[in-house]
């Protein structure tokens, strides 16, 4: 699960605007979208790449088009994404919006092609198939892209899975994987470009492979880039611990180009709450997860996922979670109040009380706070290889901010003393300046 926090819209000019909402799989193909747009001659377009994750996901959503149509009132509104894909009426009522095009079919050349400057008039108002029929795997997801920083690669897209609050596999489809060889071609391209650093992301990345042949896993993957690239520092996003294999704990151990740092679907600590929400692990599997993972890898950190006041949670089973931040060892929490889907089975069990929602939500993210200040506390007077973002900003192998006080080559990996905190924030000196 990901934040529904929109992205900044991009100024009007020669290239289409783009507004992304959600995940930085939306970011990425919010990239791959823009040379198809322009392409096709959508100079003057608006593009609005939404996310289904929550219900307020869609009303921001909603608000960013409202807000976009009053900022450029003669420019078309195209609107796609996860949200366009679940419920294409919501936004086809808009007067606001001149095109919904789905998930599958916003990848497509063809498709944009279609919506011409001199076509737009006259093309189907709503494109949005059936994500289920999907079967190929979008000749998009080969493509990376990044920061000057670093690049993301997409190696997996959709889920099989289905969490009773999730609307995510509706949005994406069934999970398809990308090739191991076009992966690790691809980050080749990657290294000889200049990048140092390259994520691997997908829907529910551990699920990669199952759709080959031979049916690899995901720690198949991680090794056979780590043995067949150069690739400086490889990075994972978010990964469903219940699935990690042995492969990839393995390389966790002995790869030290495989940064230590794991983002983890969670979403609870109580085991009832688990069983409703239709995981895959319980409480303890968590636990004894980051337990052995912190044996393999010393210095990892670990983010999570945690949903508050999910149906049925009482003051105990929220508890039961809040715990989960110091019994695992967490230190970046995505803290998701929980608000109902429609179309998911836990939109339609007992609601908890908005109050006590926002409430635990709080308790969360202030446990949050005290873990990165924990870890940031710990990471003084040691010597860190940090990743520059801007010239005096970059992040350590654990993903945490480091400030400069003096500049930096972006996109470099900078050997720095580690020298103390602000905020959340660590503050170093580069080793290079003496």
């Amino acid at each position: 699960m990901n934040a529904p926090t929109p992205l900044a819209a991009e100024p009007a000019g020669t290239a289409p605007v783009f507004s992304t909402h959600g995940c930085r799989l939306n970011a990425y193909e919010s990239e791959a979208m823009r040379d198809l747009a322009a392409r096709a001659g959508l100079a003057d377009a608006v593009i609005v790449n939404t996310c289904a994750v929550t219900a307020e996901a869609v009303r921001k959503a909603r608000q960013d088009i409202r807000r976009l149509r009053r900022a450029h009132p003669d420019a078309p509104i195209i609107v796609t994404g996860c949200a366009a894909q679940t419920e294409p009426e919501t936004f086809a009522a808009m007067p606001e919006v001149t095109r919904v095009i789905g998930n599958a079919e916003k990848m497509r050349a063809e498709t944009w092609a279609a919506l011409a400057p001199d076509l737009i008039g006259t093309t189907e108002r709503v494109q949005v198939d059936d994500i289920m029929c999907v079967r190929e795997t979008a000749g998009h997801l080969i493509d990376g892209f990044g920061t000057r920083a670093r690049a993301y690669v997409q190696v997996q897209n959709g889920c099989d899975h289905r969490c009773t609050f999730c609307i995510i596999p509706y949005g994406r489809g069934n999970s398809r994987s990308v090739p191991a060889g076009v992966v690790v071609d691809q980050i080749a391209r990657l290294v000889d470009a200049g990048y140092n650093e390259v994520v691997l992301t997908g829907v529910d990345l551990t699920s990669w492979g199952a759709d080959l042949p031979g049916a690899p896993r995901l720690g198949d993957l991680v090794r056979r880039v780590l043995r067949l690239t150069c690739v400086p520092r490889l990075r994972i996003s978010s990964i469903d611990s219940i699935e990690a294999d042995a492969a990839l704990m393995e390389a966790l151990a002995t790869e030290p180009r495989l940064m230590p740092h794991l983002h983890l679907s969670l979403q609870a600590g109580d085991d009832l709450i688990l069983k409703r929400m239709k995981r895959r692990h319980l409480r303890d599997d968590a636990i004894r997860f980051c337990t052995e993972a912190r044996r393999l890898r010393p210095d990892i950190a670990f983010g999570a996922d945690i949903i508050a006041g999910f149906p049925t949670e009482t003051e105990a089973m929220f508890e039961n979670s809040l715990r989960l931040v110091e019994d695992c060892g967490l230190t970046w929490l995505h803290v998701f109040p929980y608000s109902p889907r429609k179309g998911t089975p836990a939109a339609r069990m007992p609601q908890v009380h908005g109050t006590a929602i926002r409430d635990r939500a709080a308790r969360l993210r202030a446990a949050g706070q005290q873990a990165v200040a924990r870890h940031l506390a710990g990471q003084q007077g040691r010597r860190a290889e940090v990743l520059m973002e801007s010239p005096r900003m970059g992040r350590t192998p654990q993903f945490a901010e480091v400030a400069f006080a003096t500049d930096q080559p972006v996109g470099a990996v900078v050997p720095a003393l580690i020298e103390g905190s602000a905020g959340t924030r660590l503050t170093a000196r580069a080793l290079n300046e003496g």
